[in-house]
């Protein structure tokens, strides 16, 4: 069993939802922030009223801005930055982890410049014989209700099955159930590329168009997320599960979702920079469409949702026209015979 000194790198919403989660449970729980005034809020009035508003925090979840800190005789890492900012949170973080210091990533996306998944960009710092030592923590799992103990179940996916068997021994509560995965891969790619799905359904809701549209994208949206995933080597049977269609499912319907709202408000008319100013937060899916669009170009893959969303993105296309270049698409088979080959 792991023990219960536990480390949280990122105050957002997120990391702060996990923070509560594991002091819930007994944990003595420290969190990095980048900024003294949100440490001084946790600590002494315990809320972060900016990404968690009305949620109180436990007393035994300590904020501070010193990584060297948060990190002193920690067995579990958890990592709760941004995607685009992982690479660099662990860099600063490499010189106070240990060799058996289990890491836990939970952002969802591809590093933009590198177009890497986050377990290789761990790789690539920590090295190869490290890579047992990372775990995902992924699912359709919004902040705003694990912080107050509303059921939730997600996947913990490891290339070695113990260290995913510790995470969900660490993590799991009567109110949040936790699966595991030897998929990497898939559990990534899932978690990363229903992003710019959600952006779609929200550019959809933000148009005025009704439920039919909304299933039709989500549902070819995971086709696609599918077939690259397939590609690439991952499970087809993992995007099936909780950190596909069912991380797809919630981040396209849900207005806690931060890209389904960002796509909502560009539907209505206003321009991405308008959008994500409107959000407050980061916008995991606008980075992911960038990269997942150059995959897509690398491999010859067919993904067409994401290359609309790309040209709305970042080629001023029209969302109107988006829809219409979809719907306007040659004759298709429903399955791909790609997915047959891979039964």
């Amino acid at each position: 069993m792991v023990n219960k000194k536990i480390a949280i790198l990122g105050a957002g919403s997120w990391g702060t939802a996990l923070a509560i989660l594991l002091a819930n449970q007994g944990g003595q729980v420290k969190i990095w922030a980048r900024r003294t005034d949100l440490t001084e809020e946790i600590n002494l009035r315990q809320s972060n009223a900016c990404y968690l508003p009305g949620v109180v925090i436990p007393k035994n979840v300590q904020a501070s801005v010193y990584l060297e800190e948060v990190l002193a005789e920690v067995t579990v890492a958890v990592f709760a930055v941004p995607s685009h900012a992982f690479r660099e949170t662990l860099r600063r973080a490499m010189p106070f982890l240990s060799k058996t210091t289990l890491i836990v990533n939970v952002a969802k996306g591809l590093e933009e410049n590198t177009l890497l998944r986050l377990s290789q960009v761990f790789g690539e710092e920590m090295g190869k014989d490290q890579e047992t030592q990372y775990v995902v923590l992924s699912g359709p799992s919004h902040a705003e209700e694990v912080s107050r103990g509303l059921p939730t179940a997600v996947v913990a996916a490891g290339i070695q099955q113990k260290n995913a068997e510790l995470v969900q021994k660490l993590f799991m509560s009567p109110v949040f159930r936790v699966y595991t995965n030897f998929d990497v891969l898939g559990v990534e790619l899932g978690g990363a590329l229903k992003n710019i799905i959600a952006l779609g359904t929200g550019i959809a809701a933000g148009l005025g168009l009704g439920d039919n549209t909304k299933a039709a994208l989500m549902t070819r949206g995971l086709a696609e997320i599918t077939r690259l995933g397939t590609l690439l080597g991952a499970e087809p049977l993992t995007f099936v599960g909780l950190t596909g269609v069912g991380d797809l499912f919630v981040t396209c319907t849900s207005m806690y979702s931060r890209n389904f709202r960002a796509g909502m408000e560009i539907g209505r008319g206003k321009s991405l920079e308008e959008a994500l100013s409107s959000v407050k937060m980061v916008v995991e899916g606008v980075r992911t469409t960038r990269a997942a669009y150059s995959l897509a170009a690398r491999y010859n893959i067919e993904m067409p949702i994401t290359e609309q969303m790309y040209q709305v993105l970042f080629n001023g296309l029209s969302p109107q026209q988006a829809v219409s270049n979809l719907m306007s698409r040659d004759h298709k088979k429903e399955i791909d015979e790609l997915l047959y080959k891979k039964r």
